[in-house]
């Protein structure tokens, strides 16, 4: 990577970093940088700046913008295959299609000896082995491994009993529109003020997002003797 400004450079470097301090306050999803952050809270509040100068589409990204200009207007393919006549739009699809000549399968499972061209069917298989199903039916409590599933299960089984009105920004189901309101003043709402979690250097503007984070402590041996391997949580 060159730039000619060294903010650029700045902003660069950081995307090297393990360290994520920018956290959203409404999914905690953290990011290097400040503008990847705003870019994402973004995709929340349905703000979309970048604006097409060809049609009347608007996107979160400058990224997003130019993704949409080469497939609907100038049908540019700027990425371009050195071993066939394979082009793209896109650099990352690009990467996946070099993978198809090399055979190269970076992303491997840690559990058994399966590995893929792509993160998002890792993802997947480690399901398998897992077995993990975050998502709770409120009504029956039947788990599942994805929310859509959930969703699905709890309109053909439950219809009747579904409260209307979810949360957009977490898994709760409320029933009266006025006590949804009650719930999104007091959980949701963005705070001009951020609010440190007590046990590392995270900041949020939401009270929902903290409690959410905090909860990741819940087992954290904070405390380390300095004299041998002991440590607790108090």
């Amino acid at each position: 990577f060159t730039s000619l400004r060294i903010s650029s450079l700045n902003r660069h470097v950081k995307t090297h970093s393990a360290e994520k301090r920018h956290v959203c306050h409404l999914c905690l999803k953290a990011f290097h940088t400040a503008t990847l952050l705003h870019n994402h809270v973004n995709v929340h509040t349905g703000t979309r700046p970048y604006k097409c100068s060809d049609c009347e589409m608007a996107f979160v990204t400058s990224g997003e913008l130019s993704r949409h200009r080469r497939y609907k207007h100038t049908l540019e393919k700027p990425f371009k295959c050195s071993v066939c006549k394979y082009c793209s739009v896109e650099a990352s699809k690009m990467k996946r299609h070099i993978r198809s000549h090399t055979g190269e399968r970076p992303y491997a499972c840690d559990l058994c000896s399966y590995a893929s061209k792509d993160a998002y069917k890792l993802k997947r298989h480690m399901i398998t082995h897992s077995g993990e199903k975050p998502y709770q039916c409120y009504v029956c409590q039947a788990k599942f491994t994805q929310s859509g599933t959930m969703k699905i299960h709890m309109l053909q089984k439950h219809g009747e009993n579904v409260p209307k009105y979810q949360c957009p920004h977490c898994s709760t189901f409320i029933a009266r529109k006025s006590d949804l309101g009650v719930h999104l003043r007091n959980l949701h709402s963005y705070m001009a003020v951020a609010i440190k979690c007590s046990y590392c250097e995270a900041v949020f503007h939401e009270r929902y997002a903290l409690i959410q984070h905090k909860k990741t402590h819940r087992n954290e041996k904070r405390f380390k003797c300095d004299q041998c391997s002991y440590a607790c949580k108090q």
